[in-house]
């Protein structure tokens, strides 16, 4: 059914769960996984903060290959093919959700599991989700792993 599983991983309970997910999947399809890291720089914007840029962006590979190995691990355990990879959303004002899109793409996806954070009130409103965003643009279907499934939270819906 599914040949190509792209599920996007940034250490996170949800995305642990999301990637669980996945793993069933591509056991009970014969699918291959593919976990993401997306490095998400904050962009610079003053001589301040240019100071600090480097080291930022070390900090996040080295959380990316730190995850990214992990992720090999639970492959090599679940016994399902595939490689982790780490991208970076690009300086020139894309987001993750399209960074995600576009990995999908060059993947050849046709499923992407992605873990839902949920935020509600003031922040949901301006500032939105990855998962929220990512459905807008997806174009392969999309299976959302919502944060209430994960064990120790509450079974509250989350706002996408």
């Amino acid at each position: 059914m599914y040949s190509r599983i792209l599920v996007p991983i940034d250490g996170s309970a949800i995305a642990s769960h999301a990637f669980d997910e996945a793993l069933n999947i591509a056991r009970a399809n014969g699918s291959e996984v593919q976990p993401l890291f997306v490095i998400d720089t904050p962009p610079v914007v003053s001589d301040a903060s240019a100071a600090f840029h480097a080291d930022i962006r070390d900090a996040f590979k080295k959380e990316g290959a730190a995850i990214a190995a992990e992720a090999a691990a639970r492959l090599d355990q679940a016994g399902v093919s595939g490689a982790p990879r780490i991208v970076e959303v690009a300086l020139t004002g894309e987001d993750v959700a399209h960074r995600i899109l576009k990995s999908a793409q060059e993947y050849g996806a046709d499923l992407v599991v992605l873990g839902t954070h949920g935020r509600r009130g003031w922040r949901r409103l301006v500032l939105g989700s990855v998962a929220q965003q990512f459905l807008r643009i997806a174009r392969c279907r999309v299976l959302l792993v919502p944060a209430g499934t994960v064990e120790g939270q509450t079974g509250d819906a989350p706002d996408l």
